[in-house]
């Protein structure tokens, strides 16, 4: 389905309660809110913490609870694998493939869809490579391979790698060379360092636009928010962390928190997040056609279970 057209449904009634997650996140502001828990730790990909989208949600949870919000900020595999050490309480993160290795592996519970944004290829603004305005993703990452444009990969199992590798797994061309440069950081050095090399790289649209007045690239392929390829598209989930499997982990804080996000005055804040005067991130949660499949791995039915 394309996202490009898809609507925030701000209107929530009985048959539209946030699911999974419990109602906590309807709770009235009014100081009077309990819950057990005093620290929630939130593993999180890099795009949620640098473009400033975490302050922006996380204060008012903190105010109604009197809890306080630590945030670990890594890509999708090390954010993962810092919940599955018992080490994070819940994650936001941007992977469904990891995601549901999360799950199938009895590491989390209750996932629900969060937001969406989508990627975007970026580069200098010469583009050696001659793709702006290609609408095939993959035809523009052979055309960086074949001019050897250097390109700038985050090579840190976070989900904007996962997602590049499956972008060159659809190509022709296979990465590697002098022109790919692997550095094992985050999104926001990965763009710096793509600027300094008048390279391309891959990037998710919210940090590229949070950061966008310090870098001299520019978007030249679309993701499907703007009309690009759906193969962009970048999904959003959150988990709390299983605590039959980790039972020092916040549960009840970490589902407070979930219904919070999912719930309306989380997704709204989502909705009205802006960084240079454009939206970044898109909420997901509420629909009035709630979607099963946000709950358990992609492609499984009920049948598995028997």
């Amino acid at each position: 389905m394309s996202i490009q057209r898809r609507t925030f449904i701000t209107a929530v009634g009985g048959g539209l309660a946030a699911g999974l997650a419990g109602c906590l996140g309807n709770e009235e502001t009014d100081g009077s809110a309990e819950i057990n828990g005093t620290t929630l730790t939130v593993s999180t990909t890099t795009s949620t913490y640098d473009t400033g989208l975490l302050d922006e949600i996380n204060l008012p949870f903190e105010e109604r609870y009197g809890v306080t919000i630590d945030t670990v900020s890594q890509g999708t595999g090390a954010a993962l694998e810092t919940a599955e050490r018992g080490d994070s309480d819940v994650v936001m993160v941007h992977a469904r493939s990891l995601e549901d290795e999360f799950l199938e592996d009895g590491y989390g519970v209750n996932r629900r869809d969060l937001m969406f944004n989508d990627f975007v290829v970026v580069g200098s603004a010469d583009d050696p490579a001659g793709i702006a305005g290609s609408e095939d993703v993959t035809g523009a990452f052979d055309a960086i391979a074949d001019s050897g444009t250097t390109f700038v990969s985050r090579g840190d199992n976070s989900g904007t790698h996962t997602k590049e590798l499956n972008i060159w797994e659809q190509a022709s061309s296979e990465p590697g060379g002098d022109w790919y440069q692997e550095i094992g950081d985050g999104m926001g050095d990965v763009l710096l360092n793509a600027d300094q090399q008048g390279g391309y790289t891959l990037s998710d649209r919210g940090t590229y636009l949070s950061m966008q007045d310090e870098l001299d690239l520019e978007i030249h392929v679309q993701g499907p928010i703007e009309g690009g390829p759906e193969l962009l598209e970048n999904p959003y989930g959150i988990v709390a962390v299983n605590p039959a499997v980790h039972d020092n982990v916040e549960y009840d804080l970490a589902m407070a928190y979930i219904g919070y996000v999912t719930g309306p005055e989380g997704q709204k804040l989502i909705e009205n997040f802006t960084a240079n005067g454009e939206q970044l991130f898109f909420p997901q949660a509420l629909s009035e056609d709630p979607d099963f499949q946000q709950y358990v791995p992609e492609g499984w039915s009920a049948s598995d279970g028997e």
